[in-house]
């Protein structure tokens, strides 16, 4: 992961999203971490109702979109692919918009697509977002902007200091970025994500000439904020992310106020962030539970309480967001109207 210079690595220690990007490419590369039986668990494998949620947005987006075959429906971060056999399951409503559907997942995990292929048989795999052949599109993440690799800068006299990881430890070094502010109390802690500013661009880049959108879900504020976020889990409970890279799951809060503007300054249309509750609610999950919920009484308890761990502010409802980036010219996606 070094680059020209030693800006990465050098000797003693790597700067924190080389040692981000090395620790999250060593965890999935050898494990599926989903479930109870793992170290966390996402919103499809909480509920179906939300793959399918997403599956009947990217519906009516299509539609929206002018109804064009084929259409690629694309997910980053898939997961075991529960998200996408849901959505599936519910863009079989739509028959023409199921029948223009050609699956892609970009997903560099073995074991995970290997998991893929057993829900989803026919989709095609990438390694990046730029091998994604062209084409009308529709592009789903769940929880994939937080696993990108963050740098760190601690305010420290009149400028900053970046944070670099040496021997499982943080050391501060002469840094800075053009994302900093000009002011800031000492001590302060501000977070960069490059590569979550450089997927959005990608994004914009291609719905400037093509149309389409992405439904971005993760956690993290409405607006830019200070604050150190990085963090691990462990089966179910947080550890220490600088401890054992490759052994922990290592995320940090998305800041989704920058993607937004990084998209709309590439020429994108940005709407939200809308809490993820607030979406869920619009796109019909409360009412999806309760039809699953009294077609299988026995595990209706089950089913309601996962819709309303999604749902609600003080579960996933208020920290999660979603984000939608589009063409310009598209109408407004479905869930993101005005209040």
């Amino acid at each position: 992961m070094a680059v020209s210079g030693g800006t990465v690595t050098a000797a003693g220690g790597e700067r924190l999203d080389a040692f981000m990007a090395r620790a999250v490419a060593a965890y999935y590369a050898g494990r599926d971490p989903f479930g109870a039986k793992g170290d966390f668990i996402t919103a499809p494998e909480i509920s179906q109702g939300f793959g399918e949620c997403l599956g009947l947005w990217a519906a009516v987006t299509w539609q929206l979109m002018g109804s064009p075959s084929p259409v690629l429906l694309v997910e980053l971060g898939p997961g075991r692919g529960t998200l996408m056999a849901d959505a599936l399951r519910a863009a079989a409503m739509v028959p023409a918009f199921r029948a223009a559907l050609r699956v892609h997942f970009v997903e560099q995990s073995a074991p995970l697509r290997a998991a893929q292929a057993a829900k989803v048989p026919d989709a095609h795999w990438h390694d990046s977002l730029a091998e994604v052949p062209p084409g009308p599109a529709l592009i789903l993440a769940n929880e994939f902007l937080d696993a990108l690799p963050i740098r760190q800068f601690v305010r420290r006299g009149a400028g900053w200091a970046e944070r670099w990881v040496v021997n499982g430890a943080f050391e501060e070094r002469p840094g800075d970025h053009p994302a900093l502010p000009a002011a800031a109390p000492q001590g302060a802690v501000q977070e960069v994500c490059e590569p979550a500013l450089a997927v959005a661009r990608a994004l914009a880049a291609r719905f400037a000439f093509q149309p389409g959108a992405a439904l971005l879900v993760d956690y993290g504020p409405a607006e830019s904020a200070l604050g150190d976020s990085l963090q691990a889990m462990r089966a179910h409970g947080f550890a220490d992310p600088l401890a054992e890279p490759g052994s922990v799951d290592v995320t940090a809060h998305v800041d989704f106020a920058a993607v937004a503007r990084a998209a709309r300054a590439a020429g994108a249309a940005a709407h939200g962030p809308l809490p993820q509750g607030l979406l869920l609610q619009r796109l019909g999950l409360a009412a999806r539970a309760a039809l699953l919920a009294r077609a299988n009484p026995r595990r209706a308890a089950e089913v309601m309480a996962g819709a309303q761990r999604l749902m609600a502010p003080e579960a996933m409802g208020q920290l999660f967001k979603a984000l939608c980036l589009c063409h310009a010219g598209l109408p407004t996606p479905p869930g993101f109207e005005a209040a």
